[in-house]
Protein backbone atom coordinates (compact mmCIF):
# COMPACT_ATOMS: atom_id res chain seq x y z
CA UNK A 1 0.00 0.00 0.00
CA UNK A 2 1.48 3.62 -0.39
CA UNK A 3 0.82 6.45 1.73
CA UNK A 4 3.08 8.43 1.40
CA UNK A 5 5.04 10.07 3.76
CA UNK A 6 3.38 13.30 5.80
CA UNK A 7 6.46 14.67 6.50
CA UNK A 8 7.23 15.01 2.38
CA UNK A 9 3.67 16.05 1.72
CA UNK A 10 3.38 13.01 -0.40
CA UNK A 11 0.59 11.82 1.76
CA UNK A 12 -1.49 14.83 0.99
CA UNK A 13 -1.10 14.44 -2.36
CA UNK A 14 -2.39 11.19 -2.49
CA UNK A 15 -4.98 12.11 -0.25
CA UNK A 16 -6.20 14.50 -2.54
CA UNK A 17 -5.92 13.05 -5.82
CA UNK A 18 -7.91 10.13 -4.18
CA UNK A 19 -10.86 12.79 -3.09
CA UNK A 20 -10.92 13.92 -6.62
CA UNK A 21 -11.61 10.19 -7.45
CA UNK A 22 -14.29 9.59 -4.95
CA UNK A 23 -16.15 13.41 -6.90
CA UNK A 24 -16.12 11.99 -9.95
CA UNK A 25 -17.57 8.67 -8.71
CA UNK A 26 -20.44 11.08 -7.75
CA UNK A 27 -19.19 11.52 -3.80
CA UNK A 28 -20.40 14.88 -2.19
CA UNK A 29 -16.38 15.57 -1.56
CA UNK A 30 -15.29 19.03 -1.71
CA UNK A 31 -11.67 20.76 -0.77
CA UNK A 32 -13.08 21.28 2.84
CA UNK A 33 -13.43 17.41 2.93
CA UNK A 34 -9.96 16.71 1.53
CA UNK A 35 -8.15 19.20 4.07
CA UNK A 36 -10.24 17.26 6.92
CA UNK A 37 -8.84 14.24 5.10
CA UNK A 38 -5.15 14.60 5.43
CA UNK A 39 -5.52 15.94 9.28
CA UNK A 40 -7.55 12.93 9.70
CA UNK A 41 -4.38 11.22 8.20
CA UNK A 42 -2.49 12.97 10.29
CA UNK A 43 -3.96 12.05 13.59
CA UNK A 44 -4.59 8.58 13.30
CA UNK A 45 -1.32 7.60 11.18
CA UNK A 46 -0.34 5.32 8.38
CA UNK A 47 0.58 2.04 10.05
CA UNK A 48 -2.39 0.12 10.14
CA UNK A 49 -4.33 0.44 7.00
CA UNK A 50 -7.62 -0.36 8.48
CA UNK A 51 -7.83 2.36 11.14
CA UNK A 52 -6.03 4.46 8.09
CA UNK A 53 -8.99 3.33 5.86
CA UNK A 54 -12.10 4.41 8.74
CA UNK A 55 -10.56 7.73 9.63
CA UNK A 56 -11.05 8.67 5.36
CA UNK A 57 -14.00 6.90 5.34
CA UNK A 58 -15.64 8.69 8.56
CA UNK A 59 -14.73 12.39 7.20
CA UNK A 60 -15.60 11.33 2.84
CA UNK A 61 -18.62 9.23 3.37
CA UNK A 62 -21.61 11.14 4.10
CA UNK A 63 -24.49 9.00 2.67
CA UNK A 64 -25.01 5.08 3.51
CA UNK A 65 -25.08 4.16 0.12
CA UNK A 66 -21.63 5.52 -0.34
CA UNK A 67 -19.32 3.19 1.08
CA UNK A 68 -18.98 0.70 -1.16
CA UNK A 69 -17.91 3.09 -3.63
CA UNK A 70 -15.47 4.23 -1.23
CA UNK A 71 -14.20 0.90 0.08
CA UNK A 72 -13.57 -0.03 -3.71
CA UNK A 73 -11.80 3.01 -4.64
CA UNK A 74 -9.59 3.07 -1.34
CA UNK A 75 -8.32 -0.61 -2.27
CA UNK A 76 -7.81 -0.10 -5.51
CA UNK A 77 -5.78 3.95 -4.57
CA UNK A 78 -3.56 2.13 -2.03
CA UNK A 79 -2.25 -0.76 -3.26
CA UNK A 80 0.51 -0.92 -5.67
CA UNK A 81 2.90 2.27 -5.28
CA UNK A 82 3.07 2.04 -9.63
CA UNK A 83 -0.35 2.75 -9.99
CA UNK A 84 -0.56 5.60 -7.51
CA UNK A 85 2.13 7.36 -9.36
CA UNK A 86 0.30 7.16 -12.83
CA UNK A 87 -2.71 8.70 -10.61
CA UNK A 88 -0.90 10.81 -9.44
CA UNK A 89 0.39 11.98 -12.98
CA UNK A 90 -2.94 11.75 -14.28
CA UNK A 91 -4.81 13.39 -11.59
CA UNK A 92 -7.18 10.32 -11.95
CA UNK A 93 -5.96 6.32 -11.78
CA UNK A 94 -5.34 4.40 -14.68
CA UNK A 95 -6.15 1.43 -12.61
CA UNK A 96 -7.45 -0.24 -15.47
CA UNK A 97 -4.09 -1.38 -16.71
CA UNK A 98 -3.62 -3.74 -14.05
CA UNK A 99 -4.70 -7.30 -14.83
CA UNK A 100 -7.90 -8.06 -12.13
CA UNK A 101 -10.61 -10.36 -12.10
CA UNK A 102 -12.23 -8.13 -9.89
CA UNK A 103 -15.87 -6.53 -10.72
CA UNK A 104 -16.04 -3.50 -9.85
CA UNK A 105 -19.14 -1.09 -9.38
CA UNK A 106 -19.47 0.97 -13.41
CA UNK A 107 -19.02 4.25 -10.68
CA UNK A 108 -15.73 3.19 -9.49
CA UNK A 109 -14.44 1.62 -12.70
CA UNK A 110 -15.08 4.97 -14.53
CA UNK A 111 -13.54 7.13 -12.16
CA UNK A 112 -9.87 4.93 -12.10
CA UNK A 113 -10.30 5.39 -16.08
CA UNK A 114 -7.85 7.47 -17.79
CA UNK A 115 -9.26 10.89 -18.28
CA UNK A 116 -9.88 11.63 -21.75
CA UNK A 117 -10.29 15.40 -23.48
CA UNK A 118 -13.10 17.01 -22.79
CA UNK A 119 -14.75 16.36 -26.38
CA UNK A 120 -14.57 12.77 -25.84
CA UNK A 121 -18.14 11.28 -24.79
CA UNK A 122 -16.79 8.23 -22.23
CA UNK A 123 -17.45 5.40 -24.40
CA UNK A 124 -19.93 2.72 -23.63
CA UNK A 125 -18.84 -0.72 -23.28
CA UNK A 126 -19.62 -3.95 -25.64
CA UNK A 127 -23.24 -4.10 -24.62
CA UNK A 128 -25.12 -1.07 -24.96
CA UNK A 129 -28.06 0.45 -23.46
CA UNK A 130 -31.12 1.50 -26.07
CA UNK A 131 -33.94 3.51 -24.66
CA UNK A 132 -37.33 1.91 -26.75
CA UNK A 133 -40.66 0.49 -26.70
CA UNK A 134 -38.70 -2.42 -25.09
CA UNK A 135 -37.55 -0.74 -21.54
CA UNK A 136 -39.97 -1.11 -18.98
CA UNK A 137 -41.57 2.49 -17.31
CA UNK A 138 -39.16 1.78 -14.06
CA UNK A 139 -36.46 1.88 -16.00
CA UNK A 140 -37.40 4.22 -18.11
CA UNK A 141 -38.57 6.28 -14.52
CA UNK A 142 -34.99 4.90 -13.24
CA UNK A 143 -32.72 7.00 -15.97
CA UNK A 144 -34.88 10.39 -15.82
CA UNK A 145 -34.06 10.84 -12.04
CA UNK A 146 -30.78 9.37 -12.17
CA UNK A 147 -27.58 11.78 -11.14
CA UNK A 148 -25.66 11.85 -14.38
CA UNK A 149 -22.35 11.29 -11.97
CA UNK A 150 -23.74 8.41 -11.34
CA UNK A 151 -24.20 6.51 -14.21
CA UNK A 152 -22.37 3.69 -15.83
CA UNK A 153 -20.68 5.03 -19.66
CA UNK A 154 -23.51 3.06 -21.64
CA UNK A 155 -26.55 5.21 -19.43
CA UNK A 156 -24.50 8.31 -19.86
CA UNK A 157 -24.26 7.68 -23.26
CA UNK A 158 -27.70 7.85 -24.17
CA UNK A 159 -29.02 10.24 -21.38
CA UNK A 160 -26.84 12.59 -23.54
CA UNK A 161 -28.57 12.12 -26.55
CA UNK A 162 -32.05 12.22 -25.06
CA UNK A 163 -30.93 15.40 -23.06
CA UNK A 164 -30.77 17.35 -26.38
CA UNK A 165 -34.78 16.42 -27.24
CA UNK A 166 -35.56 18.34 -24.23
CA UNK A 167 -36.94 21.80 -25.18
CA UNK A 168 -35.60 24.75 -23.70
CA UNK A 169 -37.65 27.96 -24.49
CA UNK A 170 -36.28 31.04 -23.28
CA UNK A 171 -38.83 33.32 -21.91
CA UNK A 172 -39.63 36.65 -24.29
CA UNK A 173 -39.66 40.22 -23.60
CA UNK A 174 -41.16 43.06 -25.86
CA UNK A 175 -38.02 44.50 -28.51
CA UNK A 176 -37.62 47.77 -29.23
CA UNK A 177 -38.87 47.14 -33.06
CA UNK A 178 -42.75 47.47 -33.76
CA UNK A 179 -44.95 45.83 -36.65
CA UNK A 180 -48.69 46.39 -37.78
CA UNK A 181 -50.88 44.89 -35.45
CA UNK A 182 -54.40 44.32 -33.57
CA UNK A 183 -53.37 45.86 -30.79
CA UNK A 184 -50.42 48.09 -29.60
CA UNK A 185 -50.04 51.75 -27.28
CA UNK A 186 -49.01 53.20 -31.14
CA UNK A 187 -50.81 54.55 -33.86
CA UNK A 188 -49.36 52.99 -37.29
CA UNK A 189 -50.17 56.62 -39.16
CA UNK A 190 -49.07 55.87 -42.24
CA UNK A 191 -51.42 52.84 -43.16
CA UNK A 192 -54.26 54.50 -40.87
CA UNK A 193 -53.67 57.60 -43.28
CA UNK A 194 -53.56 55.57 -46.14
CA UNK A 195 -56.87 53.66 -45.22
CA UNK A 196 -58.50 57.15 -44.88
CA UNK A 197 -57.82 58.25 -48.01
CA UNK A 198 -60.55 55.73 -49.68
CA UNK A 199 -62.55 56.94 -47.23
CA UNK A 200 -62.87 60.55 -47.83
CA UNK A 201 -60.30 61.38 -45.22
CA UNK A 202 -62.25 59.90 -42.93
CA UNK A 203 -60.11 57.70 -39.90
CA UNK A 204 -63.06 54.83 -39.76
CA UNK A 205 -60.59 52.85 -38.90
CA UNK A 206 -57.32 53.21 -36.48
CA UNK A 207 -54.11 50.81 -37.80
CA UNK A 208 -51.76 50.15 -34.64
CA UNK A 209 -48.11 49.12 -34.21
CA UNK A 210 -47.03 46.32 -31.51
CA UNK A 211 -43.99 45.34 -30.26
CA UNK A 212 -41.98 42.53 -31.57
CA UNK A 213 -41.81 39.65 -28.93
CA UNK A 214 -38.09 38.29 -28.76
CA UNK A 215 -36.52 35.47 -26.46
CA UNK A 216 -33.54 37.10 -23.78
CA UNK A 217 -30.27 37.45 -24.86
CA UNK A 218 -28.35 34.60 -23.25
CA UNK A 219 -24.64 34.43 -21.72
CA UNK A 220 -23.68 31.18 -20.51
CA UNK A 221 -20.77 30.57 -17.85
CA UNK A 222 -19.84 26.96 -17.72
CA UNK A 223 -17.73 25.20 -15.21
CA UNK A 224 -15.04 22.92 -16.91
CA UNK A 225 -13.19 21.85 -13.63
CA UNK A 226 -12.58 18.10 -12.41
CA UNK A 227 -15.95 17.59 -10.22
CA UNK A 228 -17.78 19.29 -13.32
CA UNK A 229 -16.53 16.94 -15.86
CA UNK A 230 -19.91 14.84 -16.61
CA UNK A 231 -22.37 17.95 -16.05
CA UNK A 232 -19.93 20.24 -18.65
CA UNK A 233 -20.43 18.06 -21.35
CA UNK A 234 -24.20 17.09 -20.93
CA UNK A 235 -25.42 20.33 -20.79
CA UNK A 236 -23.35 21.88 -23.29
CA UNK A 237 -24.90 19.62 -25.39
CA UNK A 238 -28.50 20.37 -23.69
CA UNK A 239 -27.90 23.68 -24.28
CA UNK A 240 -26.73 23.38 -27.64
CA UNK A 241 -29.89 21.50 -29.12
CA UNK A 242 -32.28 23.16 -27.10
CA UNK A 243 -31.47 26.95 -27.84
CA UNK A 244 -30.48 26.19 -31.61
CA UNK A 245 -32.22 29.07 -33.08
CA UNK A 246 -31.37 31.80 -30.79
CA UNK A 247 -30.13 34.86 -32.05
CA UNK A 248 -28.23 36.48 -28.96
CA UNK A 249 -26.64 33.66 -27.58
CA UNK A 250 -22.71 33.49 -25.97
CA UNK A 251 -20.77 30.52 -24.48
CA UNK A 252 -17.74 30.55 -21.86
CA UNK A 253 -16.14 28.05 -19.89
CA UNK A 254 -14.26 28.46 -17.51
CA UNK A 255 -11.90 27.06 -14.99
CA UNK A 256 -8.44 28.29 -14.26
CA UNK A 257 -9.13 31.10 -17.01
CA UNK A 258 -12.01 32.11 -19.00
CA UNK A 259 -12.53 30.47 -22.98
CA UNK A 260 -14.67 31.51 -25.61
CA UNK A 261 -17.09 28.62 -26.95
CA UNK A 262 -19.12 30.74 -29.12
CA UNK A 263 -17.65 30.21 -31.92
CA UNK A 264 -17.94 26.51 -31.44
CA UNK A 265 -21.35 26.91 -30.55
CA UNK A 266 -22.55 27.98 -34.02
CA UNK A 267 -21.76 24.68 -35.42
CA UNK A 268 -25.14 22.89 -36.42
CA UNK A 269 -23.60 19.16 -35.12
CA UNK A 270 -24.05 18.89 -31.39
CA UNK A 271 -21.43 16.18 -31.62
CA UNK A 272 -19.09 18.69 -33.72
CA UNK A 273 -19.47 21.17 -31.29
CA UNK A 274 -18.41 19.10 -28.44
CA UNK A 275 -15.23 18.30 -30.32
CA UNK A 276 -14.62 22.16 -31.13
CA UNK A 277 -15.62 22.91 -27.56
CA UNK A 278 -12.98 20.25 -26.84
CA UNK A 279 -9.88 21.38 -28.54
CA UNK A 280 -10.70 25.17 -27.46
CA UNK A 281 -10.31 24.21 -23.75
CA UNK A 282 -6.95 24.06 -22.48
CA UNK A 283 -7.41 24.16 -18.74
CA UNK A 284 -9.87 21.12 -18.61
CA UNK A 285 -10.12 19.35 -14.76
CA UNK A 286 -8.15 22.20 -13.37
CA UNK A 287 -9.23 23.99 -10.85
CA UNK A 288 -11.69 26.68 -10.65
CA UNK A 289 -11.55 30.54 -10.48
CA UNK A 290 -14.23 32.48 -11.64
CA UNK A 291 -13.52 35.82 -10.39
CA UNK A 292 -11.02 36.09 -12.87
CA UNK A 293 -12.63 35.21 -15.39
CA UNK A 294 -15.24 36.69 -14.80
CA UNK A 295 -13.31 39.48 -15.00
CA UNK A 296 -11.90 38.77 -18.22
CA UNK A 297 -15.54 38.82 -19.48
CA UNK A 298 -15.84 42.51 -18.03
CA UNK A 299 -12.45 43.55 -19.85
CA UNK A 300 -12.37 41.89 -22.82
CA UNK A 301 -16.16 40.67 -23.66
CA UNK A 302 -18.27 43.52 -21.77
CA UNK A 303 -20.63 44.11 -25.28
CA UNK A 304 -21.53 40.46 -25.00
CA UNK A 305 -24.26 42.10 -22.42
CA UNK A 306 -27.38 43.56 -24.13
CA UNK A 307 -28.46 46.63 -22.24
CA UNK A 308 -29.58 44.57 -18.61
CA UNK A 309 -32.54 42.08 -20.75
CA UNK A 310 -29.69 39.13 -20.63
CA UNK A 311 -30.11 36.29 -18.90
CA UNK A 312 -27.02 34.83 -17.23
CA UNK A 313 -26.46 31.10 -16.10
CA UNK A 314 -23.60 30.08 -14.29
CA UNK A 315 -23.28 26.18 -14.79
CA UNK A 316 -20.64 25.35 -11.69
CA UNK A 317 -20.86 23.57 -8.36
CA UNK A 318 -19.11 26.64 -7.01
CA UNK A 319 -16.25 25.20 -5.29
CA UNK A 320 -14.01 28.05 -6.23
CA UNK A 321 -10.28 28.35 -5.52
CA UNK A 322 -9.95 31.91 -6.10
CA UNK A 323 -10.39 35.25 -3.89
CA UNK A 324 -13.80 35.59 -2.45
CA UNK A 325 -13.64 39.40 -2.68
CA UNK A 326 -12.38 39.95 -6.21
CA UNK A 327 -15.71 37.32 -7.09
CA UNK A 328 -17.74 38.98 -5.12
CA UNK A 329 -16.91 42.35 -7.26
CA UNK A 330 -17.26 40.99 -10.77
CA UNK A 331 -20.71 39.19 -9.37
CA UNK A 332 -21.71 42.96 -8.48
CA UNK A 333 -20.65 44.04 -11.60
CA UNK A 334 -22.25 40.98 -13.42
CA UNK A 335 -25.82 41.77 -11.75
CA UNK A 336 -26.20 44.69 -12.69
CA UNK A 337 -25.43 44.45 -16.29
CA UNK A 338 -28.01 41.79 -16.25
CA UNK A 339 -31.96 40.71 -16.00
CA UNK A 340 -31.31 37.94 -13.95
CA UNK A 341 -28.44 35.34 -12.73
CA UNK A 342 -29.24 32.61 -12.07
CA UNK A 343 -26.92 29.30 -10.22
CA UNK A 344 -27.16 25.97 -12.09
CA UNK A 345 -25.94 23.72 -9.10
CA UNK A 346 -25.77 19.56 -9.43
CA UNK A 347 -24.46 19.90 -6.03
CA UNK A 348 -28.33 20.16 -5.49
CA UNK A 349 -28.47 16.30 -5.82
CA UNK A 350 -27.87 16.22 -2.19
CA UNK A 351 -30.44 16.71 0.59
CA UNK A 352 -29.84 19.21 2.68
CA UNK A 353 -27.11 20.97 0.43
CA UNK A 354 -26.35 24.07 1.92
CA UNK A 355 -23.70 26.69 -0.10
CA UNK A 356 -20.95 27.05 2.63
CA UNK A 357 -17.43 26.96 0.85
CA UNK A 358 -16.27 30.47 0.50
CA UNK A 359 -16.99 30.94 -3.40
CA UNK A 360 -20.06 28.82 -3.35
CA UNK A 361 -21.42 31.27 -0.25
CA UNK A 362 -20.41 34.53 -2.04
CA UNK A 363 -22.30 33.26 -5.54
CA UNK A 364 -25.20 32.20 -3.55
CA UNK A 365 -25.42 35.37 -2.34
CA UNK A 366 -25.62 37.16 -5.57
CA UNK A 367 -27.69 35.08 -7.70
CA UNK A 368 -31.29 35.43 -8.36
CA UNK A 369 -31.97 31.73 -7.99
CA UNK A 370 -30.22 28.38 -7.06
CA UNK A 371 -31.86 25.39 -9.57
CA UNK A 372 -30.65 21.61 -9.76
CA UNK A 373 -29.34 20.33 -13.02
CA UNK A 374 -28.40 16.87 -11.91
CA UNK A 375 -30.86 14.86 -14.00
CA UNK A 376 -33.23 14.37 -16.76
CA UNK A 377 -36.01 15.44 -14.63
CA UNK A 378 -34.49 18.61 -13.38
CA UNK A 379 -33.44 19.60 -17.23
CA UNK A 380 -37.61 19.36 -17.82
CA UNK A 381 -38.34 21.06 -15.45
CA UNK A 382 -36.16 24.39 -15.98
CA UNK A 383 -37.70 25.73 -18.77
CA UNK A 384 -40.81 26.13 -15.92
CA UNK A 385 -38.85 27.89 -14.05
CA UNK A 386 -37.06 30.16 -16.03
CA UNK A 387 -40.66 31.46 -16.60
CA UNK A 388 -41.62 31.53 -13.37
CA UNK A 389 -38.50 33.41 -12.43
CA UNK A 390 -38.41 35.63 -14.89
CA UNK A 391 -41.96 36.78 -14.54
CA UNK A 392 -41.34 39.69 -12.25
Amino acid sequence: MLLGDARTGKLADNIAGFGRALRRAGLRVDSSRIALAQQAAQLVGVDDRQDFAAAMEAVLVSREEERGVYRELFDAWFRDPEVANKLLAQMLPSAQGQAEAVKRRPRVSEALAPRQRFGNAPKPPDQEVEFDAAMTASERSRLKHADFNAMSASEFHLVERLAREIALPVPRIPARRTRPGARGAQLHWSRTLRNASHTGGELLLLRRLQRNREPLPLLVLVDVSGSMERYARLLLAFLHAATRGHRRRDVFAFGTHLTDLTPAFKIADTDAMLAAAGAAIDDFAGGTRLGESLATLRRDHARRLVGRRTLVLVISDGLDTGEPELLARELDWLTHHSRRLLWLNPLLRFEGYAPLARGAAVLHRHAHAMLAVHNLARLQDLAASLAALLKN
